[in-house]
């Protein structure tokens, strides 16, 4: 298990209701109505665990990237990570989530976007907190 030395930040969000209530954090900046897709038999009019895990997770993770290319002087025009968070079961019909990101890095060569990803799932603690726990794919888009 890794444990934190130093804390950075600490996000606060209080949830009610789970899939069908609300998700407030503490400073106001997130409020939002929380409901189950249709594709699940829900209303589809609100944000789903789903969304927000597939949002965070990307965020995250491209500010790893910006990390990396900062520290070895690489100059982008631009990332864009289209983020895919898949729920489904596994073979005991548990609950199981699989991530799959393709990601475009504008204004450097593939191969170097490549290794820019590769050692973003090093630095990313989300993509560090998932490894060996679920599936995650990366696709760079040339």
């Amino acid at each position: 298990m890794i444990t934190i030395e130093k804390k950075l930040y600490t996000a606060n969000v209080t949830v009610e209701g789970g899939r069908e209530g609300k998700a407030v954090s503490s400073d106001g900046n997130l409020n939002l109505d929380l409901r189950y897709p249709k594709e699940l038999g829900g209303p589809g009019n609100g944000v789903n665990p789903e969304q927000l895990f597939a949002a965070g997770f990307a965020a995250c993770f491209e500010g790893a990237m910006g990390t990396i290319t900062r520290k070895r002087g690489i100059k982008t025009e631009g990332v864009s990570i289209s983020s895919n968070v898949t729920l489904g079961k596994d073979a005991n019909d548990g609950y199981v989530l699989a991530v799959q990101f393709d990601i475009t890095v504008k204004g450097v060569d593939i191969n170097v976007a490549k290794e820019i990803v590769e050692e973003a799932h090093k630095v990313c603690p989300y993509a560090r907190a998932t490894q060996g726990n679920i599936e995650v794919i990366s696709n760079v888009i040339g």
